[in-house]
C-alpha cells in the first residue's frame, strides 16, 4: 500500500512560483511507480496535467503548463516535487499527486486519465491572485 501526503500549496501572486511536495510511504524507490499530477478548479472536472513513467521512459506535460511546471524526484527522501513558475490566475486549483505501480508503457500517451492511477494524495490548494 502506498500513501501520498501533499504539502506546499498556498496563495501566490500572478507571476510567482510555488513548489508542491508529495511524500510517499513506500519501501520501493519512486522509479517503480508511474506518477501523475492532476488539478481541479472550482466547478470543473479533475484534469491530468503531468504524467511521468520513469521505467517506461515517458513523460507528458499538457500545453497549459509546459515550460512553466517541472517535476522532480528525490529517491533518498521518497518525495516528488512539482515546481510551478510564472503562475497565472487560471492555475488556481486543488492539486493532487497520484501514482500507480509499474512502468505502464502507455499511461502517459494521450489524455492523462484519473482511473489509471490508484494511489492519491489528499490534495493541496493553490490560489493565484493579486
Amino acid at each position: 500500500q502506498l500513501q501520498l501526503v501533499e504539502s506546499g500549496g498556498g496563495l501566490v501572486q500572478p507571476g510567482g512560483s510555488l513548489t508542491l511536495s508529495c511524500a510517499a510511504s513506500t519501501r520501493f524507490t519512486l522509479d517503480y511507480y508511474s506518477w501523475g499530477w492532476f488539478r481541479q478548479a472550482p466547478g470543473k472536472e479533475r484534469e491530468g496535467i503531468i504524467c511521468i513513467s520513469y521505467h517506461a521512459g515517458s513523460e507528458k506535460y499538457v500545453d497549459s503548463v509546459k515550460g512553466r511546471f517541472t517535476v522532480a524526484k528525490d529517491n533518498a527522501n521518497n518525495t516528488m516535487y512539482l515546481r510551478m513558475n510564472d503562475l497565472k490566475p487560471e492555475d488556481t486549483s486543488i492539486y493532487y499527486c497520484a501514482a500507480v505501480w509499474g512502468p505502464n508503457l502507455d499511461i502517459c500517451l494521450g489524455v492523462i486519465e484519473n482511473h489509471r492511477f490508484n494511489y492519491w494524495g489528499q490534495g493541496t490548494q493553490v490560489t493565484v491572485s493579486s
